[in-house]
């Protein structure tokens, strides 16, 4: 029987054991020597009072097939990373001298990197914002994050019907571990279990925010 608990994960045999979104598990240490594939109380991205934040263009499909050598990291673009702290200024523009659009308020968000410059990184929310960051709050660990209205299972096996070892609360953050036909393996306070990947954001390859 499945216990639930006051946090991000419900667990079942393993015990009962709250999680948010805010506790430092996700820490990483920059972008990686090669491309790498919780529900929040607050809100994880305050937009500055006064701002009218129009909508930015970003990159089409045909960045998606960009070869990695053709961009300033050498990693391909689009691709997934997540936030290195729990404070990080979102800019109009690739420098410091453009306006704060908002600041990003949660560490290990799932970001998708759709532009980039030598030193900046244009980057894609779960929400569908877009702006830019310096690439030293990039971390090279990959998460996701859970959709949907209601908790999410996660499972022994890659198998609908396999055992249910957790509950995930909608609106969480967990390291992935990988992807294999259509199913995620994801890490969350010491707890791994399988999910549909259509259930995730973060783990699909197309470009999220057009």
């Amino acid at each position: 029987m499945t216990e639930s608990v006051t946090g991000t994960l419900r667990r079942g045999a393993l015990g009962a054991r709250a999680a948010t979104c805010s506790k430092g598990t996700l820490e990483g240490q920059g972008e990686p020597s090669a491309p790498v594939r919780s529900s929040c109380a607050a809100p994880w991205r305050w937009a500055l009072a006064g701002l009218v934040l129009a909508a930015l263009a970003v990159a089409g499909p045909a960045a998606a097939a960009r070869d990695a050598a053709d961009t300033p990291s050498g990693f391909p673009v689009p691709r997934y990373l997540s936030l290195k702290f729990d404070k990080v200024n979102a800019r109009a523009g690739p420098g410091d001298d453009h306006r704060v659009l908002w600041v990003y308020r949660v560490r290990g968000l799932p970001v998708q990197i759709v532009a980039e410059t030598r030193e900046w990184r244009r980057i894609c929310d779960p929400e569908g914002g877009v702006a830019w960051v310096h690439r030293r709050v990039i971390d090279g660990k990959q998460t996701v994050m859970t959709l949907g209205a209601e908790p999410l299972a996660l499972r022994r096996r890659p198998k609908a019907e396999s055992e249910i070892t957790a509950y995930v609360n909608p609106r969480s953050i967990a390291a992935l571990d990988k992807c294999d036909k259509g199913w995620c393996r994801l890490s969350l306070e010491g707890v791994r279990g399988w999910t549909p990947e259509t259930a995730l954001w973060g783990a699909a390859d197309p470009v999220q925010c057009r």
